[in-house]
């Protein structure tokens, strides 16, 4: 997997505007809280799902336009360094939300290449442009039987989200990390028990949280 050339970057411009859906098939993983639950799973589609939150990693200033910003040489490094650490606790996706701008999408990029994935992203310019509440809504989008998801976009809004989600009920050291502020690639691991189109405020369970850096 290789990284985008700003050249090749400008070249998206128009590519861009048009997400590309995620073509891989559901994979299962030993870590408890990626495999589905037998016996909470129901035919309106619930069940234990994991929910893996990510800020980009770092970015260079300079660029044509914000959404054509290219991660830093540390950046690349952070990502993954990111992917390492989600492999190391047994995480597997079977699909990733991913904003369509390049610093995002690059960022997904290196997040395989720790982890030793092979995922085509979800590459979605709402996600680029969403505030909190939008982002929740394309979530919610999500296919049923996805069990993993990695979502990965910028701040303030995936900082918020993260938030939003805490139901109180997880990680206490984990939730301090994350009123600690939401950093280039700072990650949150949620555990789920509703279909994601009922995701919603304090539904989700802080499981882990993490600012990769290499």
């Amino acid at each position: 997997m290789t990284g985008l050339t700003l050249q090749g970057a400008r070249g998206w411009a128009t590519w861009l505007e048009t997400p590309s859906a995620a073509r891989l098939a559901p994979v299962t993983s030993s870590d408890p809280l990626s495999q589905p639950d037998d016996d909470r799973a129901s035919a309106s589609g619930e069940g234990a799902r994991t929910l893996v939150l990510m800020r980009h990693a770092r970015a260079e200033d300079a660029a044509a336009s914000d959404s054509l910003r290219q991660l830093s040489s540390s950046g690349r490094r952070d990502a993954a360094a990111a992917g390492r650490w989600l492999a190391a606790r047994g995480l597997r996706p079977d699909h990733a939300l991913v904003s369509s701008a390049v610093r995002t999408h690059q960022t997904w990029e290196q997040v395989c290449v720790g982890a030793g994935w092979s995922l085509e992203p979800q590459l979605d310019r709402g996600m680029y442009e969403a505030g909190t509440e939008a982002a929740l809504d394309l979530v919610r989008l999500v296919r049923s039987e996805v069990s993993t998801l990695v979502v990965v976009g910028h701040n303030p809004t995936v900082g918020t989200l993260a938030q939003l989600l805490d139901d109180g009920e997880g990680d206490q050291e984990a939730s301090m990390g994350l009123l600690s502020g939401y950093p280039t690639a700072a990650i949150t691991v949620y555990a789920v028990a509703t279909a994601w189109a009922d995701l919603g405020e304090q539904t989700a369970t802080l499981r882990a949280h993490h600012v990769a850096r290499a």
